[in-house]
């Protein structure tokens, strides 16, 4: 086939890519151009669209002996993933970047773009499989499994997507980069919000939201214990950074419970009101032919599998779970798996709207 490998300038694109050449198809490489101003890039491989990583995509492009191109995508980047990721801070929900990246950027606007072109498919660095079923299924390498964050992807664009790296370890995938003789072989993974220069991202959602103080109440009691300068600095779970000014009656640690825009209020409460036992999801994606399973439930990426009763009705997923969760945000997706032989499957996802 005709393919357009997207390197991003790490490890896994790299090799990713050179897996498919060496599979016989033809290979272009290509990098994303994210930034408006390229000075605005954090300089280091800490992110995943620095400066250098342009530059090692193109040098890995070179040993693998391909065509490479950059492609610039600031704009779509911009307004599907940054200015998104500020709007869901500012209704109180908490957002998952990457996964709205791989959504909207690399299986959209590049996948619609690759087809335009004549390609047959985009290949990626993702951890993560492809059955002969078409479907998705999680990573052999469990730690670094990436199926959470590409199962907003539909059927039609799976079909089209190529992961060759979910059969390896990445213990294997970097050994391999170096007898591949790729230099970015042993550098290390992106981990940070690429966007977000320096890494404060309450700095960030200041700079574009302004200063919006208001009160932090105590949820048993009603009671006004706090101040904060902006509502959306705040998510579900979030135990450190809160300015209470009055212990709680029972003297134990408060966590953020809900964010309400609408009164500009942070909720704390103890703990035990952390815990849901329901949650509901909307702009669902279902591959599966059962409308009602008994499944596991993924709710934040890297996060704890919930034994769950899934339902779908077409406009949105429930998830019942066999045993509650803590800490459940709105704005993060909720992933349902299925155990099978050769790898869990992804039965469908949706984005958490309510929890109870």
């Amino acid at each position: 086939m005709r393919v357009l490998a997207a390197m991003s300038g790490g490890v896994d694109s790299a090799v990713a890519a050179a897996r498919a050449a060496e599979a016989g198809h033809d290979v272009t490489g290509v990098h994303l151009a994210l930034a408006r101003n390229p000075q605005t890039y954090r300089s280091g491989a800490r992110g995943c669209c620095t400066l250098e990583d342009a530059r090692d995509a193109r040098r890995a492009a070179d040993v693998i002996g391909i065509p490479f191109y950059v492609w610039d995508m600031a704009e779509q980047f911009h307004e599907s993933v940054v200015d998104d990721f500020v709007a869901e801070y500012a209704a109180g929900r908490t957002p998952n970047p990457c996964l709205r990246c791989n959504e909207k950027i690399k299986f959209e606007a590049v996948l619609d773009r690759a087809v335009a072109l004549g390609f047959d498919a985009v290949v990626t660095g993702h951890h993560a499989r492809l059955g002969a079923d078409g479907l998705l299924r999680r990573s052999v390498d469990y730690g670094k499994d990436q199926s959470y964050v590409l199962a907003v992807l539909t059927a039609a664009q799976l079909s089209r997507a190529m992961f060759p790296l979910g059969d390896s370890t990445k213990a294997l995938v970097r050994a391999e980069a170096a007898e591949r003789g790729l230099a970015v072989a042993d550098k290390p993974d992106s981990h940070d919000i690429c966007f977000i220069a320096d890494g404060d991202t309450r700095k960030f959602l200041a700079d574009r939201l302004g200063s919006q103080p208001g009160d932090i109440v105590e949820a048993t009691t009603g009671a006004v214990i706090g101040q904060h300068a902006g509502a959306y600095a705040y998510t579900v779970g979030q135990r450190r950074g809160l300015d209470l000014r009055i212990s709680a009656p029972d003297r134990n640690p408060r966590y953020v419970l809900s964010i309400t825009p609408s009164t500009n209020t942070v909720t704390v409460g103890p703990s035990s009101a952390l815990e849901v036992s329901t949650v509901v999801g909307t702009r669902p994606i279902w591959h599966f032919s059962d409308f009602s399973v008994e499944c596991s439930v993924q709710l934040r990426a890297h996060g704890s599998v919930f034994p769950a009763s899934v339902s779908f009705d077409g406009s949105s997923l429930v998830a019942s779970l066999a045993s509650p969760a803590r800490g459940v945000a709105t704005g993060q997706a909720m992933v349902c798996y299925q155990p099978s032989p050769d790898g869990d499957i992804v039965l469908g996802s949706a984005t958490i709207s309510e929890t109870s």
